[in-house]
């Protein structure tokens, strides 16, 4: 039976693999496709999906493999089962590429029996190593990383964004949210990767992060572990458990999650957005 370091390393390794692809490309024009009105996708994502399913699969032949682009291409996003399965996103932050804005990241994400396990978030650019295996702690550049101790909604800084659905009820909510949170803390951030808003908790740059209808599972799997490794709270925005494969997300240190969760929890969600899942 394969250690839970091993699948740490492989991942690791792949992430590393890929980063090299993505700063190769990073300053070069793109050839860019479109998954919808303001969702990108480039040669880059494709190649570092392949790239990272074929190191997996050659270490892991039995797990199971759910990609961002490969979801994409085939319609549908398979269901999360009780196998070893792998969560991966080859390039979150897509438009932040294609623009040369550094928020980039490569996120692998394994769960086992449905329960977050290992946890890989790397940003080539800024050359950025995020890592947990669950219950061992969470590290940046193999360095203890520990959430904030920010203890009022009033001195904290929180992320969200923006998204790519753009109907004119999804704008709305979304606004009614930005306008609620920024009303009760110091600042708001948009940085253009779930997955690094998260670490970013994770590292107590951030105090929170939320998010209501990103991408996909391969967007939070890995960092939502990193997240809880560090000490922080992962939740429905609503305040309810949070749930890997609900496009739902909010993150904060312990003492301000409640709070947060408390403001999100009375603001409009759209049609169009995803409800919580249980």
């Amino acid at each position: 039976m394969e250690s839970k370091q091993a699948y740490l390393d492989v991942a690791s390794r792949a992430a590393l693999q890929a980063g090299e692809v993505i700063t190769a490309a990073f300053s070069e024009q793109k050839a860019v496709e479109f998954k919808g009105k303001v969702d990108l996708v480039t040669e880059t994502d494709k190649q570092c999906e392949k790239l990272i399913l074929t190191a997996l699969r050659q270490a892991f032949p039995s797990h199971h493999f759910i990609g961002e682009e490969g979801s994409a291409a085939q319609g549908f996003t398979a269901e999360l089962t009780d196998e070893p399965t792998w969560l991966v996103d080859p390039v979150d932050g897509t438009t932040n590429f294609v623009h040369r804005w550094p928020f980039v990241c490569v996120s692998i994400g394994l769960a086992i029996k449905k329960e977050l396990t290992v946890g890989v978030v790397y940003n080539p650019v800024m050359n950025e190593m995020y890592t947990a295996v669950r219950g061992t702690g969470a590290f940046l550049n193999s360095k203890p990383i520990s959430v904030s101790q920010t203890a009022q909604l009033g001195a904290s800084l929180v992320a969200t964004e923006i998204g790519t659905t753009r109907d004119s009820e999804t704008v709305a909510a979304i606004f009614d949210r930005i306008s609620a949170v920024t009303a009760q803390v110091r600042s708001i951030r948009c940085n253009g990767s779930c997955a690094l808003n998260l670490c970013s908790v994770a590292s107590g740059r951030l105090d929170g992060f939320y998010e209501i209808g990103f991408g996909g599972p391969w967007d939070v799997a890995a960092a939502a572990l990193i997240v809880q490794e560090a000490g922080g709270h992962i939740l429905d925005p609503n305040g309810s458990p949070f749930h890997v494969m609900a496009r739902r997300v909010l993150a904060a240190n312990p003492r301000i999650a409640s709070s947060l969760a408390g403001i999100l929890a009375k603001c409009k969600v759209s049609q169009a957005e995803p409800g919580p899942l249980t």
